[in-house]
């Protein structure tokens, strides 16, 4: 079984996975920039197939809209998770999975929302919004 490891910037929040991640999604909503300071790009994974160890207490979650929350690290401010809790999928920010993490990215979602100060050059798949994307279940 396939078993990645990750965790915030200082270690205070670890993770790890079981089994096959989904590829790469990078999300350009305003929500997302301001969270990650750019698009994120955010794997997933079934939501018991996550192991979460935080001993100390440091994963915050914020309530970012309705039925979404997004997880950080109290301590460091990384950011870790984005929640939203009808879904059996637990979506993870790629960057803070241990390499190699044998991802590739599918594919960008609300690209209408995209900042004004960066374009796209890659062929990968573009929405303009993103919830009812495929590229996200």
């Amino acid at each position: 079984m396939t078993e990645n490891k990750g965790s915030c910037l200082c270690g205070a929040v670890s993770f790890v996975t079981a089994g096959r991640l989904r590829g790469v999604v990078n999300c350009h909503c305003g929500q997302c920039r301001q969270f990650h300071g750019h698009f994120a790009a955010y794997t997933a994974i079934h939501r018991d197939a996550v192991t979460i160890a935080d001993p100390n207490d440091q994963l915050g979650w914020y309530d970012s809209s309705p039925g979404v929350r997004r997880g950080f690290c109290r301590q460091c401010g990384s950011s870790l998770f984005w929640d939203r809790q009808d879904s059996e999928l637990l979506r993870i920010a790629a960057g803070c999975i241990s390499a190699p993490t044998g991802l590739t990215t599918e594919g960008h979602i609300y690209m209408a929302d995209a900042g004004d100060y960066y374009r796209l050059q890659d062929e990968l798949p573009k929405r303009q919004q993103g919830l009812k994307s495929p590229l996200i279940e």
